[in-house]
């Protein structure tokens, strides 16, 4: 049995590196406390989801190092890896999390910017005279 689960999560540019062990259920992310590192609740509700949809937040600790993206990206990536890392703990939790969503990458990306534009869509203002 090992004692150290891995995940890898994305989402939009946000690359998320998380590991799960047996603990008291504490959740680190970049060295800090989840509080501290996000300051929201609602992002730190969309962090813990995968862990209240299989009732085991008292049960595993969470250590998560995340880059690139913003704050919502990093949540989100931060689930998806943590979804992955509980399902290589234990097998049994894989049609909850993926019933609940949180097993499949998000393929939703910021559209890239055409020659003409100002940016993805936003052209400049049209005027007939």
């Amino acid at each position: 049995m090992a004692d150290k689960f891995y995940g890898t999560g994305r989402r939009k540019n946000a690359i998320a590196k998380v590991w799960v062990r047996a603990g008291e259920g504490n959740i680190e992310v970049n060295g800090k406390s989840l509080e501290d590192y996000f300051g929201k609740k609602t992002l730190e509700m969309v962090v813990k989801q995968p862990l209240d949809t299989t009732a085991s937040g008292a049960n595993y600790d969470v250590i998560a190092k995340v880059h690139g993206g913003g704050m919502s990206g990093q949540a989100g990536a931060i689930r998806h890896g943590l979804s992955r890392a509980l399902v290589e703990a234990n097998p049994d939790f894989r049609p909850a999390l993926r019933a609940a969503g949180f097993m499949t990458r998000d393929p939703r990306m910021k559209e890239r910017r055409k020659y003409g534009l100002k940016k993805a869509r936003k052209a400049s203002q049209f005027s007939k005279r």
